[in-house]
């Protein structure tokens, strides 16, 4: 199986699988986001976790980024996901793929703005060791 995990992992990224939540919110995320790990591996210095990510109607992620790559699938709902100069950058409905480059300078937040919960499917792609996100503060802007 973690053959076949990893294979899917590098299969993704090299055919560009992009992967992985009013008013703008701090961070942390919102009531009921959840992340559970379904599978998860260390190789020539970078950690590959696979997560199942849930956000609740009306909820977010809260302002962050990360300090590797991310590949998400829409496994349910829709994903309406803002930069930190609250521009949309995406708006994700089942079905699709989004990518999450890497740094600080590249902080956003994903929204669920729908009647579902939106369900992910996100590889990560870290830095052995790294956390799954960074906190960044509130930008302060109004999200449309």
């Amino acid at each position: 199986m973690r053959t076949m995990l990893r294979a899917a992992a590098v299969g993704a990224a090299v055919t560009g699988l992009s992967l992985v939540p009013g008013a703008a919110q701090a961070t942390p995320g919102g009531p009921g986001v959840t992340g559970t790990v379904l599978a998860q591996w260390s190789e020539a210095g970078r950690d590959y976790v696979l997560r199942e990510i849930t956000i609740p109607p009306g909820q977010a992620t809260g302002w962050h980024y990360h300090d590797g790559t991310l590949y998400a699938y829409v496994r349910q709902g829709t994903l309406s996901h803002f930069d930190a100069t609250c521009a949309s950058d995406g708006v994700y409905k089942k079905g699709s793929f989004l990518k999450e480059p890497a740094g600080a300078d590249h902080v956003h937040i994903g929204q669920n703005r729908g009647a579902d919960n939106v369900v992910l499917e996100v590889l990560y792609v870290l830095p052995h060791g790294a956390p799954f996100s960074e906190d960044a503060p509130d930008p302060g802007c109004e999200l449309p």
